[in-house]
């Protein structure tokens, strides 16, 4: 029984007295973070102490270790000074290579046995052949194709090629010319450049392939499309 309640009493005894270590530690932390709030002397010093940016701490030496030599303080603050630099150009040269939007394209070669007849595009530049052009095609289009104004004359008659200033003169005389129906489909089927006469030689795979193996789209220009 003795020993029971000596067990009882001690216990509470060694309780009260954490209790009152941990509240004067407490009490004491609580005293140092509010000089340091205060902006006391110890506020700063204690920052540059516990932060975690390298060579701070050499820089403004704690006071107790304030005997070191200035040279070595200068020296601690020109790397810290020199890395923050260096730091913000690498920052700047990666956000401006951001802001450039890079793309980058892989291209990879497979070795095939045989392919598919490819989807191909030929189209010219020239849209209409000019020699195709009539009396009525100008009348109609002449001002669409740049090659009559509005009043049906030739703009700039002394920059125009010789041989064509003669086919327009020729063409775009309009005295006594009554102009027929005008359709652009037809037009374009008619004065537009045949593939047949813009394809040179063909060859797929060994084979030889012709204008036959294309067939023509009317879109805003006349495009040729593989049909195979």
């Amino acid at each position: 029984m003795a020993t029971e309640l000596s067990v009882r009493v001690i216990v509470p005894a060694l309780m009260m007295e954490l209790k009152d270590n941990c509240g004067s530690e407490g009490s004491r932390e609580t005293e140092s973070g509010v000089m340091g709030s205060l902006g006391g002397p110890s506020s700063w010093g204690s920052f540059t102490q516990r932060s975690t940016l390298h060579g701070l701490r050499f820089v403004f030496p704690h006071a107790a270790s304030s005997r070191r030599s200035a040279l070595r303080r200068l020296l601690w603050s020109a790397a810290l000074l020199a890395c923050l630099v260096l730091l913000v150009l690498e920052s700047a040269e990666r956000v401006a290579y951001f802001l450039q939007y890079p793309q980058v394209t892989s291209v990879d070669a497979v070795v095939s046995g045989s392919l598919v007849f490819p989807a191909i595009t030929v189209c010219n530049l020239n849209a209409y052949r000019f020699t195709r052009l009539t009396r009525n095609d100008l009348y109609h289009a002449g001002e669409l194709l740049a090659l009559l104004d509005v009043h049906l004359q030739i703009p700039e008659p002394h920059l125009t090629e010789p041989h064509v200033l003669s086919f327009l003169t020729e063409k775009a005389n309009f005295s006594n010319f009554r102009p027929k129906p005008f359709s652009m489909r037809e037009f374009t089927e008619r004065v537009g450049h045949d593939l047949k006469e813009m394809m040179l030689y063909c060859r797929y795979q060994g084979q030889e392939c012709s204008h036959r193996d294309f067939k023509t789209e009317l879109t805003n220009v006349t495009v040729v499309r593989g049909a195979v």
